[in-house]
């Protein structure tokens, strides 16, 4: 296992420093914070032309065919500068189920407008109980008269709001292990359909995607009908993944900060750094970090070559990042201390980035449940 930079993940690394560094200064983090959708159409047009929503599509669809390990590059780099974005639900989450589950006409259509941009795609899984198993689906989809008629609701579903299609995970039958969940792709504008923004999110827009009696035709199912699982969990590991690198560049960034503060700060006439225990706290910083960019590397790298344990390995990323990225964030607060929380200086951006994370795709407790049962099913 090497997980060393490639030549072109090095220039992919600093292309996107680059790129976010200018679009993203810390005055419009803070914009993008406080505005009601967290949403830059213009920074999103500019992803698009650089090509990063394509990153995990092959090319014979309009992308670039590249592995997770290159888009977790993008991805910690994007989590440096806290880039906000719908690339997660639609280039990933919702990509790499249409290219699993889809048919060869689906992934023609579909495919190359979200690899441009064009298509933004939100991927609707969760519901009230926020879990990420198969049992927790249950909204239901029946057919009727020669179509499907969809009735429910899901919760805290990110970028639905800017969407233009959902991608909904339904229950066409019951069943167990997986069995009987369908995806259905729906235009954001089907009658029936509604979003509604759910407030009290830190640095974060979330949404309920209720649909009432919303009825879709035969060509709006992704994959098998009662057989969709696999694939959704096949694109949620990949995601979780990417995730974890977004949370490794969030901790990278914090711990910079925390250790340029040591060297600047200076108190009783020398640079706080000196003072053992903010020492302590600057190492808890980095261990946290370290830890969070290793297991998760490492698991891209499982997945990227099929490892029998890549499952394992992603959700023992995502365990360590979920509590990795807060701890490092909570060391760097008792190093700034009242400096830290000033919306203007931007640490607690990282703050309240890291909470929201830490239970998207799955909390520790539920990652940690999930290596206990894939070991032991082993």
């Amino acid at each position: 296992m090497d997980l060393a930079l490639t030549d072109e993940q090095t220039m992919l690394k600093t292309a996107a420093a680059d790129f976010l560094s200018t679009e993203l200064p810390k005055e419009r983090t803070r914009e993008l914070f406080d505005s009601e959708t967290g949403f830059a159409p213009d920074l999103w047009e500019k992803i698009g032309q650089m090509g990063w929503a394509s990153m995990l599509i092959p090319e014979e669809y309009g992308g670039q065919g590249a592995d997770l390990a290159t888009t977790g590059v993008l991805y910690e780099e994007m989590g440096a500068r806290l880039c906000p974005s719908p690339h997660l639900s639609s280039a990933v989450l919702s990509a790499l189920t249409i290219l699993s589950a889809g048919s060869d006409a689906q992934k023609q259509s579909l495919l190359p407008p979200i690899a441009n941009g064009d298509q933004i795609v939100a991927f609707a899984f969760t519901e009230d109980e926020t879990k990420w198993g198969p049992d927790s689906i249950q909204l239901d989809a029946s057919r009727q008269n020669g179509s499907y008629v969809l009735n429910g609701a899901k919760s805290f579903i990110p970028d639905a709001h800017v969407a233009d299609s959902v991608m909904v995970v339904a229950r066409t039958s019951s069943g167990d292990n997986g069995d009987g969940i369908t995806c259905f792709l729906v235009d954001k504008d089907a009658a029936g359909l509604a979003v509604r923004t759910q407030t009290g999110w830190l640095g974060e827009v979330m949404n309920e995607v209720t649909l009432d009696g919303v009825t879709v035709a035969d060509s709006a199912v992704i994959g098998d009908v009662g057989g969709a699982w696999s694939a959704v969990q096949k694109a949620l590991d990949a995601a979780t993944g990417v995730l974890c690198a977004y949370m490794v560049g969030g901790c990278r960034e914090v711990l910079e900060m925390t250790v340029e503060y040591t060297q600047t700060r200076i108190q009783f006439g020398v640079p706080i750094g000196n003072f053992q225990r903010v020492q302590d706290h600057v190492i808890d910083a980095l261990n946290m970090e370290q830890a969070t960019r290793w297991t998760t590397y490492e698991a891209l790298w499982k997945l990227d070559e099929g490892m029998p344990d890549a499952a394992v390995a992603i959700s023992m990323a995502k365990a360590v990042a979920s509590d990795g990225y807060f701890k490092a964030c909570e060391a760097a607060h008792h190093v700034h201390a009242g400096v830290g929380v000033d919306m203007d200086y931007g640490l607690a951006f990282y703050t309240q980035k890291a909470r929201t994370l830490q239970h998207y795709l799955g909390d520790a407790v539920h990652h940690r449940r999930r290596m206990a049962e894939l070991m032991s099913d082993a």
